[in-house]
């Protein structure tokens, strides 16, 4: 006997009409290591395969029910893992031919040789494990393909989900934002119409309390200008609301700088404020609304002026380093603390040495939109420095 292999604990059914070949077959088979069920006929052989399902059947094409070719025939119809070795006496080319085609694993002539039988037997049943084992691989691939197809489609649908999700999410943040900006816009308009009612209503108090003829046409110009200048904001919210506005005008942030100090040249005179404007060099002009500029000089010289002291110093000074215009407002009034320095540009934040209301955010917020920024330069106990920082180049136009 050959050495014990899965094969050898294979089940083998011989159907042949002579009792002498089953004997013979049964004993080189046994010895072998297989299983053996022996049947005399065609229909006792296939109530042995679908009792049993013998891995092989090795079976004579000629017998006394039937031919072996329909046995065959049915066999691989409804066993089909039952593999089949046809023995005949009747050897052509045509015959075998037809029943390899029906789905026999090999084809043998009669008289055979018994001791090459049994590695017939072997090398089919070796055969029979490698094609199942494909089978079961291939029918594992099939069902791994449609799990894949199966994800696939939900993941296409949770996708699909999530993307109308996030559309409708984007939807309710747009029109949110649109609300927060109209919101944002309306109180920073607000704040700076504040600005001029308050000069206008500085300079009528000084009317009121009689003032030499010279001043009176001087400070009813300043009103007049203040006037102007609310008319100005208001028609740039107009202009804001209706479309969106060319940038053409070059504007020198020298010129703001000093129309925007003359504002309030009232306070600055009345609390005998030390005033000091710098220019390190001739400015370049950049293209810019004249009036976005203007709210940022007067909200930080504001919000420096309210803090200063009774004969405070004041300086401004503006450099111009490579692609950018550098203006730095500095004061000698309270400091601002580390852990406020990025709240004090929310809106209406505010501490106890130093308030904001909208005007700081409404600047940087200004100075974003011509790509540029402002921020806390340094800050201590004896004063805070702005910085506003703007590129000389600006795209000609924004929305």
């Amino acid at each position: 006997m050959h050495p014990a292999d899965p094969a050898a604990l294979a089940t083998v059914l011989i159907v042949d009409d002579d009792p002498a070949i089953q004997g013979l077959l049964a004993a080189m088979l046994l010895r072998r290591g297989y299983q053996v069920l022996t049947a005399g006929s065609a229909g006792e052989g296939l109530a042995l395969v679908a009792a049993h399902k013998p891995e092989l059947v090795l079976m004579d094409y000629q017998l006394p029910d039937r031919d072996g070719l329909s046995m065959l025939q049915e066999i691989k119809t409804h066993h089909p893992s039952s593999y089949v070795i046809m023995a005949t006496g009747r050897g052509n080319e045509e015959l075998a031919v037809e029943l390899m085609k029906a789905g026999a694993s090999e084809y043998l002539l009669k008289p055979f040789d018994a001791r090459l039988l049994p590695d017939r037997v072997d090398a089919v049943l070796k055969l029979r494990e490698i094609e199942l084992a494909n089978q079961a691989l291939q029918a594992e691939r099939e069902h791994l393909l449609l799990e894949i197809e199966t994800w696939n489609r939900e993941l296409q649908t949770r996708v699909q989900e999530r993307t109308e999700a996030l559309h409708r999410a984007q939807t309710e943040i747009a029109q949110t934002e649109k609300l927060a900006a109209l919101g944002y816009l309306a109180a920073g308009m607000a704040h700076e119409i504040r600005n001029p009612l308050n000069s206008i209503s500085l300079f009528t108090q000084l009317l009121g309390q009689g003032v030499e003829e010279i001043e009176i046409g001087d400070y009813l110009g300043k009103i007049l200008k203040e006037v102007d200048r609310i008319d100005g904001i208001i028609r740039k919210l107009v202009d804001a609301a209706n479309r969106s506005r060319v940038v053409v005008d070059d504007i020198r942030l020298d010129q703001v700088v000093t129309d925007a100090l003359d504002i309030f040249s009232p306070q600055i005179d009345a609390r005998q404020l030390q005033v000091s404007f710098t220019c390190a060099e001739p400015v370049p002009p950049i293209k810019a609304d004249r009036t976005e500029l203007e709210q940022i000089f007067t909200n930080l010289l504001m919000n420096a002026v309210e803090e200063l002291p009774q004969g405070g110093e004041l300086s401004i000074r503006i450099d111009s380093p490579e692609g950018l215009i550098a203006v730095r407002v500095a004061d000698n009034g309270g400091g601002i603390a580390s852990d406020h320095l990025e709240s004090i540009f929310k809106p209406f934040f505010s501490t106890k040495s130093r308030g904001t209301g909208i005007g700081l955010p409404v600047a940087r917020r200004i100075a974003r939109l011509y790509h540029g920024d402002v921020t806390v330069d340094q800050t201590s106990e004896t004063g805070t420095t702005f910085l506003v920082t703007i590129p000389r180049e600006q795209k000609s136009s924004r929305s």
